[in-house]
This record gives C-alpha cells, structure tokens and sequence, in this order.
C-alpha cells in the first residue's frame, strides 16, 4: 500500500479485531513518534454531562476548545461536543475559529481574542467577538459597516474585578449610547470572569464580583432595550457557585477531567493519557553521572532508562532530578538529571525484567496532571497546553 498518495483526509478503519486492521492505521499515521497523546472521547463526554446534571435544563454550556481544546486537539474535540448539543464554542484567537468552520464546525462560536485586523475575517467565517474596550468596539464596528451587516452578534466583557480584559462602571454611559446609535452590531450575550471561584477563602470576593456583573449587565439591558445570555461561571463555579450560572456557563479544564472542587473531582473521569516507550537501557555505576552538566548524581549502580520524550514535547525541566517520575509496568520511576529535549532519563534499577520499547505512562489515570503540575510548580493547564503538536493525538471512542 502507497501511503503517500493520501492527504489531509479522514480514514475510518472499522471492523473485527481478528483482521488485525491496526496495521493498516499504522502505515497511514502521519506522525511516527514514540509518544503518543490518547484522548478518550466517551469519557470527554461523560465530564460534559456530568456539568449538565447540575444545571437547570434552560442553561446553556459554552464550550471552550481555546488553545487545541487544551491540548487535546480543537476539530475532534469540537465535532463531539457539537453532536452532543453544546450552545456554544469558544476559542482564543481567530486563526482557531476559521480552522473549525474549514472543518464543519458550524456552532455559534465566540472569539476571545480577536485581533484589531481580523474583524473582516470574523464576520466572512460567522464568528462572534468578544468586545472588551472601546477600540475593539470601534474597529468591530467599521468591519461591520464596509461589510454592511446589520445587527452582526458580539459579547460584550465586563472587568468585574479579575482586571484583565473589560469595560468598567465608567464605561456603561458611553458604551451603551455607542451601541445604540450604531445597528450595525448586537448584544448577544454579556459575562465576566471569576478570578477565584474554585477557593472557599474567595468566596466573598466571588459574591462582590456577582454582585457588580448583576448590577452593570442590568444597566446595560435598560439602556440598550433588549435581552441578552448572561454568563459567568467557569468550570469550577458550576458546582461551587449554583446561584451564578445565569442563562448559561462556561465549561472548559472539567470537560478534560480536572475541577478545583473535590465533589465534583471524583465524578469525573480522566480525558488525556500520555504515554512513550524506552529508547534504550543502559547500566550507569554509581561513579559517574547522568545528563547535561552531570545534575544526575547517583547513589547506587543504577539502569537507566532513557525515554523519547523530553521539553520540546511538553514535559517541563522542571520535573527533573528525581522531582518528577514516570510510570513503567505499574511502578513508578524517577527522573533522572535534567529533562532533555527530546528524551530524559529514568531510574528503573527495580524494574529489573523492563526491556527497550516498553510503554511509559507519563500522565493518565494512574498518575493524575495535577501530580505533574504540583512537582512543576505550576497549574494543570500549563501541562495540557504545553504537550506539542509533533507529539501524535489518537482519539478513543467506543
């Protein structure tokens, strides 16, 4: 079988296991590396309706699949959570945007961060802005008027108190009366961001933050004379804060299996599995050292195991010198010295029947991403969102 005449397309392979039909995904696999990222559809699915579960059947779920759906790849992600009936989508960037409408994506999609030059490409692909300053709002509105659109949907963001991106209570005056006196654009829905919903000692913050999006939405709906979605609530407000899901919330890092709140935590089942095989195995006395500028000092004669995934796939350097661990035929497996690029180095002297091209899970089910950011110092979506694109996605439904 030439492979090489096949481009860009969608091969469903199906059938009986005994016709082995995996060797043939194995020679149309574009990427050939050693690590592998699985997602597994059913249980991205199973998170999504265990959110559901907690909201009233008339709130709707915006889905966010910024960032390749955290890691886990933005069209397959997206197309499941459009066959399962999600309201809305969102992304960072435009350039996200138009790569799922490309792919069939058709649901209402908001653009978070839309760049000052692409209002003209947000309204050709039917994408919706999220207006956040005066100047988004003016450069929105020529886009709309050399397009001559009415009525074309944007989000309007309120600084509540994150501070980030939003307009202020000064604001409403002057960007009600703009939004009046130019029909070219409409209010589609209207939110703000929590800053510490999934931490009890910010609970009173959260409830000031609720209190001034309630009040500004409200000024905003009088001035303008119409209705509108409210949203505030990220995944871990869903189950924490039930007073504020309004018309509809925004779900993201708990469709992938991960929620600040220990309830919700232990109904929600693992997305993302990474996994990588041993390159070689080789025995280092306790004399010598173990990668770059010899941090890998050795107190025993010791087998290493080196492994071929290293920083320009994801795994941070910070998780090196016995910081972090694998896991390798169900033990777990220290690293050793500082983390490579390409590969880093494990400890596997109890492992004595491992053996070259053993699988290593570096995250999943039995050794959590938040085990990985605790050891890195950082937050579980740094992790999911820094495991590269040359690292292989293959997709799990039953």
């Amino acid at each position: 079988m030439d492979s090489s005449t096949f481009s860009n397309e969608s091969i469903l392979i199906k059938g009986a296991r005994k016709f082995e039909f995996e060797k043939i995904a194995k020679r149309l696999e574009e990427r050939i590396h050693q690590t592998v990222l699985e997602i597994n559809l059913n249980a991205l699915v199973h998170n999504l309706k265990t959110y559901q579960s907690l909201l009233k059947p008339r709130t709707k779920v915006m889905a966010m699949v910024k960032a390749l759906s955290y890691g886990s790849g933005s069209f397959e992600v997206a197309n499941k959570l459009q066959f399962e009936g999600v309201s809305y989508l969102a992304v960072a960037y435009t350039d996200e945007g138009i790569a799922l409408r490309k792919n069939k994506i058709d649901l209402p999609m908001m653009v978070m961060n839309a760049d000052d030059h692409s209002f003209p490409s947000i309204i050709e692909w039917k994408l919706e802005p999220e207006i956040y300053n005066f100047r988004t709002l003016e450069n929105m509105l020529i886009a709309a008027k050399e397009a001559e659109v009415l009525a074309y949907p944007i989000h309007i963001k309120l600084d509540t108190g994150m501070h980030r991106l939003g307009f202020d209570a000064s604001d409403m005056p002057a960007l009600i009366e703009q939004l009046k006196s130019n029909p070219e654009l409409r209010v589609v829905s209207v939110f703000s961001h929590l800053s510490g919903s999934e931490e009890p000692e910010l609970d009173a913050f959260t409830a000031q933050q609720d209190a001034q999006f309630r009040q500004l939405s409200q000024q905003l709906e009088e001035g303008l004379g119409y209705g509108f979605i409210r949203h505030l609530c990220n995944s871990s407000a869903i189950a924490r804060h039930p007073e504020l899901h309004f018309d509809m919330v925004r779900l993201g890092l708990g469709l992938y299996g991960i929620d600040g709140s220990a309830t919700i935590q232990k109904q929600l089942l693992n997305v993302s599995r990474l996994k990588t095989s041993i390159a070689q195995i080789k025995k280092v006395p306790f004399t010598e050292t173990v990668g770059y500028n010899r941090k890998g000092i050795l107190s025993r004669d010791t087998i290493i195991g080196t492994v071929c995934i290293g920083y320009a796939d994801g795994i941070s350097r910070r998780l090196g010198n016995g910081k972090g661990y694998m896991i390798l035929r169900g033990q777990a497996v220290p690293i050793v010295g500082n983390v490579c690029m390409d590969m880093c180095m494990l400890d596997i002297t109890d492992i004595p029947d491992a053996q070259e091209g053993d699988e290593v899970l570096v995250f999943g089910k039995e050794l959590p991403v938040t085990q990985l950011a605790k050891w890195a110092d950082t937050i579980p979506y740094e992790i999911l969102t820094g495991i590269s694109q040359r690292v292989k996605r293959i997709y799990i439904e039953e």
